[in-house]
């Protein structure tokens, strides 16, 4: 893949090229376009502004999404003091949280796709000149963060917030632990009054769930690309503070889009994704991670796919104490001073590159130089990690060629060896979970759940929470080709590749095959104890029985879905948006 477009570190020099924006309300020719911006609201004035997409994906899908519209209120507030012309513009989300282990997870990796077109075609239709983009859900961040890249616009992109945890008998309760009660309710090791409890306690805010699951995660990795402000990731989704950072963050926009610099590729380039890969590993974040960031690279036109995170997740150390694998939540970070306590260090010790650029114009060290020291609890200095390596690893094998990922953050197991329980799907998986049709020491096997075989890769955290409310969650080991939620915890392994769907080895298991894993650092293998022969064998005498769905979105996706190592896009990346001549009427 190549790299046509060229970022550039300092401003471009003499005077910035037209608006993209006058296209739509220059000349004659577009005298009924002004008379729209007019029934909009706007005066001469205000049209010959820079326009600005105030992209979010706020509704009442989920409390990831429900106060969304209020931030973008703010952000174009910004954005016209600033002296832009703001438009709002929702977009769909599919909310995880509502999705969970049915049918309809299908659509929420697919939402990704469905946000970065929706972007692209919102900006590139009406000729915006920036974007700020807001989101809160699992797939929402990437989703603006493919898009923005993609238009390669000005533009900020920034996490709506976490939820507060609620509180029960004395503790902090998150969704996490009501998913984990319910395999207890199964198992017979919680009562059902102590299931009702949680599940009414444990959301009590608007905002994404609140560990460092994957909406916190990639909320931090928008921070680390340059293009979110520092300290916006991990601060509550109703804190009153958040108004002020996107007024702020709105002005410093339209500046950008006056000076043309910088712009979206400016901002994301191998470096930034790199520093964001870095943080991620640093953190323990979520698994998704490394599936959204090899899409956003792919709209920049960059080769970064799970080759290059793998040495990266190898080479960082674990600093955070974060759940799912550690103790503390997104408010706790926020509390002693946000993402910028994390990349300082990172930057200190190394880890990130300080010289990467922001939407500010100025660098990632420069936009973190104010931030505290770790605190020693909930970040430890880059001196006294957690742990030297980071809180994820990829492991590769004759099992998953193309490799597989594991986080380790938390885990007291890295080595485990037992015979394959295979099953074709979810739901054949979560029936025998339920009813623990299993054994300690098994590997759970579930394929045909990639991104084409599924189609959709749903994710497995309603199994992966019964095994955990069950006893069970480090005395098995679970394998697919589907994903994994941020919130995901004990020896789950996702993403395999080849997916079973096109032709990988996980088509081949059976019942009674031995797999052996090693997740301890310098080692990351996931091998199935048959030889080469045996599985050529195999191959041959058992062709897939796969088949793609007819009719509707899972069709088309399944159709031009990619490999997830490569971030499971869905076109060949690095779009080019040439400039509309002046009209001449």
């Amino acid at each position: 893949m190549t790299e046509r477009f060229t970022p550039r570190r300092t401003p471009p020099e003499g005077m910035p090229p037209r608006l993209r924006s006058r296209t739509i309300y220059t000349g004659t020719i577009r005298a009924t376009t002004r008379s729209f911006l007019y029934g909009i609201g706007f005066d001469d004035e205000e049209i010959e502004r820079p326009h600005v997409a105030v992209v979010h994906t706020g509704g009442e899908m989920s409390p990831c999404n429900l106060n969304l519209a209020v931030q973008a209120q703010h952000a174009k507030t910004g954005v016209y003091a600033g002296g832009g012309a703001p438009h709002e513009c929702p977009v769909v989300s599919v909310s995880d949280g509502l999705s969970m282990a049915h049918s309809g997870m299908r659509f929420s990796l697919i939402s990704r796709e469905l946000i970065a077109d929706s972007v692209e075609a919102t900006v590139r239709g009406h000729q915006f000149d920036g974007i700020f983009g807001i989101g809160g859900c699992d797939k929402n961040l990437p989703g603006l963060m493919m898009g923005a890249v993609r238009c390669n616009v000005p533009a900020v992109v920034m996490h709506g917030g976490a939820t507060i945890p609620g509180r029960l008998d004395g503790k902090d309760r998150n969704v996490v632990d009501t998913y984990e009660a319910i395999g207890g309710v199964l198992a017979g090791t919680v009562e059902r009054a102590e299931l009702d409890a949680l599940s009414h306690a444990c959301l009590p805010t608007a905002g994404s769930c609140p560990g460092q699951f994957t909406a916190n995660t990639m909320g931090m990795v928008a921070e680390a690309l340059g293009l979110a402000p520092i300290g916006s990731a991990m601060m509550p989704a109703v804190y009153s503070q958040r108004a002020a950072v996107a007024r702020r963050a709105g002005k410093a926009l339209v500046a950008a889009i006056e000076r043309d610099w910088p712009r979206a590729r400016d901002i994301v380039t191998l470096t930034a994704l790199e520093n964001a890969c870095a943080l991620v590993a640093a953190t323990g974040g979520s698994t998704n991670a490394a599936l959204h960031l090899p899409a956003i690279a792919n709209e920049a036109g960059i080769a970064f796919g799970l080759p290059e995170i793998e040495t990266i997740f190898a080479r960082t150390p674990l600093i955070a104490n974060l759940q799912p694998g550690g103790r503390y939540l997104a408010r706790d970070l926020d509390a002693i001073g946000g993402t910028g306590i994390i990349i300082r260090e990172l930057i200190a010790g190394g880890f990130i590159d300080g010289d990467a650029l922001t939407y500010t114009g100025r660098s990632l060290a420069e936009e973190t130089a104010g931030a505290p020291a770790p605190d020693g609890e909930i970040v430890r200095p880059c001196s006294d990690p957690i742990s030297p390596t980071g809180g994820l690893i990829v492991l590769r094998g004759n099992l998953c060629p193309d490799g597989a990922v594991l986080k380790v953050a938390g885990l007291k197991t890295l080595v485990h060896r037992g015979k394959a329980r295979v099953f074709d799907g979810e739901e054949a998986c979560q029936t025998a979970v339920q009813n623990r049709r299993y054994e300690e020491g098994d590997v759970i096997v579930i394929r045909n759940e990639g991104p084409k075989g599924g189609p959709g890769m749903r994710e497995m955290l309603g199994i992966t929470a019964l095994l955990y409310g069950q006893g069970m969650g480090e005395k098995v080991a679970l394998l697919t080709d589907g994903r994994f939620s941020g919130a995901t915890r004990g020896l789950c392994i996702g993403y395999a590749g080849p997916e079973a769907a096109a032709g990988g080895p996980l088509a081949l298991l059976k019942d009674g095959d031995i797999v052996a894993i090693d997740a301890r650092p310098g080692h990351a293998t996931i091998q199935v104890e048959l030889t080469d022969e045996e599985l050529r064998a195999r191959a041959a005498a058992s062709p897939s029985t796969w088949s793609a769905p007819k009719g509707g979105l899972l069709e088309k996706y399944a159709a031009c879905v990619g490999p997830a190592w490569r971030g499971a896009v869905t076109h060949s990346g690095n779009v080019d948006w040439p400039r509309d001549e002046e009209p001449t009427l």
